[in-house]
């Protein structure tokens, strides 16, 4: 690795601090490094590889033989939202200007001494506990030593013997589209370390310049057991990790913005055999859905290898998945693991925790959403409504406090999922967002179901509420919405609507049966939707069929 890394970039003459390396841009520092010899292998923009390659390799692999068993591991690093960096003042706001939030500690300058951000350490035991894990009440920091620009300090403080959290499981459950089921994946550790920098990549590739705005910014890596074994699996357990950091608060995992990066490392060995394959680490994983077709795609391409009695040609690397052309490509070889050379941490003392702290931290803990699941389906719920609700901590807790109020549970989940979920959807809004409270959807769905109005004008006053706010009586009472129940005048407008369309009467006494729509309609129209639909349909029918 170091060989490419020096191939990659120029070595400049050494300077206190290189003009060549050092920049300055409306005041702002910038780090450059120049590529001078080009490794193809490196490159992760421009990926030249035929369509009709692609496209012909893509065929050949549709078919996986089943003698082969993919074995799947992830290692997931979070972002932490603390509002300071984990051993320094500085805050981290994605999208800042680059190297404007950075201090002698994040530049790894000489002299400058790390402090633990206390907060770290809340959120690492929390997630351990979550994960169902063992703490360890004395663990440490080590110095993990490697060469990358964007590694100002020349190491990365992190954990490797004693990590603050070990041997734990996630649950999950799988889609009904992906044919459902409950998997129970293992968790192998969870450390506490920093982040390194960003390296900025220009478009014509001849230097790149490092952003150290976050470096130093506090991750927690989870490391899974080898449990998954294909794809799905694979980016449902990577939801579902995110799907808990959210609930507890201690990261927004946004894919997008890097708060949540996942590796997934995969083999695979004829069935029957213990011994793993040779592993291929797969990166640049930007959403579950990439990810489940990365890992798809790389078990189809070990297989044919496996299938051709090419294997050999299976090497431990690194390989960069590219979503243009669905392919995963070579990043770099490992020819052994690499020698971090790590050892403790001398400028930061242990980590020492007591039991009546895990205590405080553990009753502080949210219901977590495999036991927010559970209690769903207990109400009757189905496993797409569990999934939906559950799915966002948020919608969750509406979810929970419209019932709360005596709404029916089913039938909360209706509305969630159905017109409210597209009004967020059409006007990018979150459910706390919207103007429609808890308390006055519950209000909504009492007035529907005791017969105050109909289900039609349910849904004009949803969406009246939503788009300007409002309450559900003060609604009906100012649009006169009240449904209308008394057969007697619902009797007079089916007679009026009648004899006003005496041609439809005969068509329908005719044999064209289909016109009672269409004579409900008209009833519907003189009582402006108010006429309780049961009723409306039980006395039209007598009329319509009446000999007199």
């Amino acid at each position: 690795m170091a060989s490419t890394i020096f191939r990659t970039f120029q070595v400049q003459p050494f300077l206190l601090y290189p003009t060549s390396l050092l920049k300055r841009r409306n005041g702002v520092l910038f780090f450059t490094t120049t590529q001078k010899n080009q490794n193809p292998q490196r490159q992760t923009k421009k990926v030249s590889a035929s369509a009709t390659a692609t496209s012909t390799q893509s065929k050949k692999l549709d078919k996986i033989p089943k003698n082969y068993e993919p074995i799947i591991g992830i290692e997931t690093h979070v972002q932490l939202s603390t509002l300071t960096k984990a051993f320094c003042s500085c805050p981290y706001n994605y999208g800042s200007y680059p190297n404007t939030t950075i201090c002698p500690i994040c530049m790894g300058l000489p002299g400058a001494l790390p402090v633990l951000n206390s907060k770290v350490i809340d959120f690492a035991v929390k997630l351990g506990l979550a994960l169902n894990c063992k703490l360890a009440f004395n663990s440490k920091f080590d110095r993990k030593q490697y060469f990358y620009p964007d590694l100002p300090k020349g190491y990365q403080i992190s954990q490797f013997d004693v990590p603050i959290a070990s041997g734990g499981y996630l649950d999950v459950d799988i889609p009904v589209e992906f044919g459902g089921g409950h998997k129970r994946f293992g968790i192998t550790r969870v450390h506490m370390e920093e982040d390194a920098g960003k390296l900025l990549h220009t478009e014509n590739g001849n230097y790149s310049q490092v952003d150290l705005n976050r470096a130093g910014v506090p991750l927690l890596e989870i490391v899974s057991e080898p449990d998954m074994r294909n794809g799905i699996e694979a980016s449902e357990y990577a939801a579902e990790l995110q799907r808990l950091v959210r609930y507890l608060g201690v990261s927004n995992g946004n894919m997008q913005e890097g708060s949540l990066r996942c590796d997934v490392n995969v083999s695979v060995r004829p069935i029957g055999q213990s011994k793993f394959g040779t592993k291929v680490e797969v990166k640049n994983l930007n959403s579950f859905a990439s990810m489940g077709r990365a890992i798809d795609f790389e078990i189809s391409r070990q297989v044919q290898l496996h299938s051709q009695g090419q294997e050999d040609q299976i090497v431990q690397e690194t390989r960069l998945w590219d979503e243009g052309t669905q392919r995963t490509i070579t990043m770099r070889k490992k020819e052994g693991l690499a020698d971090y050379r790590y050892f403790p941490e001398p400028d930061l003392p242990a980590v020492i925790i007591s039991q009546e702290y895990v205590d405080d931290i553990q009753s502080s803990l949210p219901e977590l959403p495999e036991i927010k699941r559970r209690r769903y389906e207990k109400m009757g719920l189905s496993m797409q409504d569990v999934l939906f609700l559950a799915n966002d901590k948020n919608i969750a807790d509406y979810f929970d406090a419209t019932i709360a109020k005596g709404a029916d549970a089913k039938l909360v989940a209706n509305w969630i999922m159905s017109d409210i979920a597209a009004f967020m959807k059409n006007e990018k809004l979150t459910i706390n967002e919207i103007k429609l409270v808890p308390e006055e959807l519950s209000e909504l769905i009492a007035s529907i179901k005791g017969g105050t109005i109909s289900s039609k004008i349910g849904k004009e006053i949803l969406f009246e509420i939503l788009a300007k706010g409002g309450t559900v009586k003060g609604l009906i009472e100012e649009k006169d919405l009240v449904q209308i129940v008394d057969p007697l005048e619902i009797e007079k407008i089916v007679d009026k609507v009648i004899a006003d369309n005496p041609k439809q009467l005969e068509q329908y006494r005719g044999g064209k049966t289909k016109l009672q729509g269409y004579f409900a309609g008209q009833v519907m129209k003189v009582s402006k939707g108010k006429a309780n639909p049961g009723l409306l349909n039980k006395i039209l029918l007598e009329k319509l069929n009446s000999k007199s």
